[in-house]
């Protein structure tokens, strides 16, 4: 007999986001083709649409959807770390009254590329990110100037490379 899973006060991940999102076929056929080795070209959306044997303007408003959907939040490469401009792991341990609050006004920066809150006392992480470690640091202590919050920076030490992709369902 198995046993039901524990609930929890977590956060979907991105993954059981996009499973309670209703996609159409291209935007699957989108996501599953191409959430890794997008084209890189003088006109990336014509090379995905021929791909896929589509309309360039049809990815474009399909890509458009994802975004408002809330499916996808970006569509953009991903460098080693370090090797172009500088980013870090953070943490906040934020009460839990203001946790929208401060999740939304970290979430506004242009150098947060994700955050998420977390069932633990230290529950908001995010990534920022930026044209060098100065950068990155003038954004952490303007998020802990504007939220009175002490930011945890948690840099990386060691980079492992973990190769994301999943086949919708």
């Amino acid at each position: 007999m198995t046993t039901p899973a524990a609930p929890t006060t977590e956060t979907p991940t991105e993954g059981e986001k996009a499973r309670s999102i209703a996609l159409d076929a291209l935007e699957r056929r989108l996501i599953d083709a191409f959430q890794h080795g997008f084209p890189i070209a003088p006109r990336p959306y014509a090379e995905a649409a021929r791909r896929l044997g589509v309309a360039e303007d049809a990815v474009i408003a399909a890509i458009n959807r994802l975004v408002e959907k809330g499916a996808i939040d970006r569509l953009g490469a991903v460098v080693a770390p370090h090797r172009v401009g500088w980013s870090t792991l953070a943490a906040m341990k934020v009460p839990e009254a203001r946790l929208d609050e401060v999740a939304e006004m970290v979430g506004d920066y242009p150098a947060v590329n994700h955050d998420y809150a977390r069932a633990h006392d230290v529950n908001l992480w995010f990534v920022v990110a930026g044209a060098d470690e100065g950068a990155v640091r003038a954004v952490l202590d303007d998020i802990e100037a504007r939220s009175g919050i002490p930011v945890l920076v948690l840099p990386l030490v060691e980079a492992y490379h973990i190769d994301l992709g999943f086949a919708l369902p």
